[in-house]
């Protein structure tokens, strides 16, 4: 019991030690920091998890990976840092789709949720097209590779956002709404942090980022100890 408190006291340490960092005007020292909170989490699912799912397991090995990956990018050259790094995140955020799309009945949605997949592509297609217009600016060219490269970043991670809801509206359960609070804790975090890095290099924005992905965390570190809840309504919707 002593230990698992101990080991469950690194992640507000390490939080805290960010938040210093902060006020004390060291945004680097902060970045880099903050890069430990996710592997800190990492550690505590894999110890404290009974019933972990691959999907999960592989999201926070990929995020982490990726994570720690900071501490080293002055010895690693940009390109491989940038394109490794991105892709780890984007195969972290397949990972998190798979576990959600698993629970999810296709047919069921599409059957009974049109409207609502009509209106989510859409808002889609406009987010991806706003935050690609603010990447373009920073990039030379519309044809390079980390052009590509942020583009199926945003997709992914707006596809994780909308099937998560998506799950929501057909299971209607604890764990489906966990699943999605923390995919939105992930891409409200992540259009934080364009604006942190492309357009104002505010040290609030990289406090309400990392923040974010903290909250997001905790939450899907919490729904992996949830049930999944046999909805009786969804089940008869179904049924018809």
């Amino acid at each position: 019991m002593y230990k698992s408190r101990v080991l469950m006291s690194f992640v507000p340490l390490i939080y805290i030690a960010f938040i210093v960092c902060l006020l004390f005007d060291k945004a680097a020292l902060a970045y880099k920091v903050s890069s430990l909170l996710s592997p800190a989490i990492t550690i505590l699912y894999f110890l404290f998890v009974k019933k972990k799912t691959i999907p999960v397991s592989l999201f926070l090995i990929f995020f982490s990976t990726s994570d720690i990956m900071v501490l080293f990018a002055k010895y690693i050259p940009y390109e491989i840092n940038y394109f490794l790094g991105n892709g780890l995140y984007v195969a972290a955020y397949i990972a998190l789709l798979f576990e959600i799309c698993r629970r999810m009945c296709i047919t069921h949605i599409l059957r009974n949720l049109k409207i609502h997949l009509v209106v989510l592509t859409a808002l889609n297609v406009y987010i991806v097209y706003v935050l690609q217009h603010v990447v373009t600016e920073h990039i030379l060219s519309t044809m390079t590779g980390e052009y590509i490269m942020e583009l199926t970043y945003n997709i992914v991670m707006l596809v994780l956002l909308s099937s998560s809801l998506l799950n929501y509206f057909h299971k209607d359960d604890k764990k489906s709404l966990l699943l999605f609070i923390g995919s939105l804790c992930i891409v409200f975090a992540e259009v934080i942090g364009v604006a942190y890095m492309y357009i104002a290099n505010e040290g609030l924005l990289n406090f309400i980022s990392t923040t974010l992905y903290l909250l997001a965390f905790y939450i899907l570190f919490w729904q992996s100890k949830v049930k999944q809840e046999n909805n009786a309504k969804t089940l008869l919707v179904e049924e018809f």
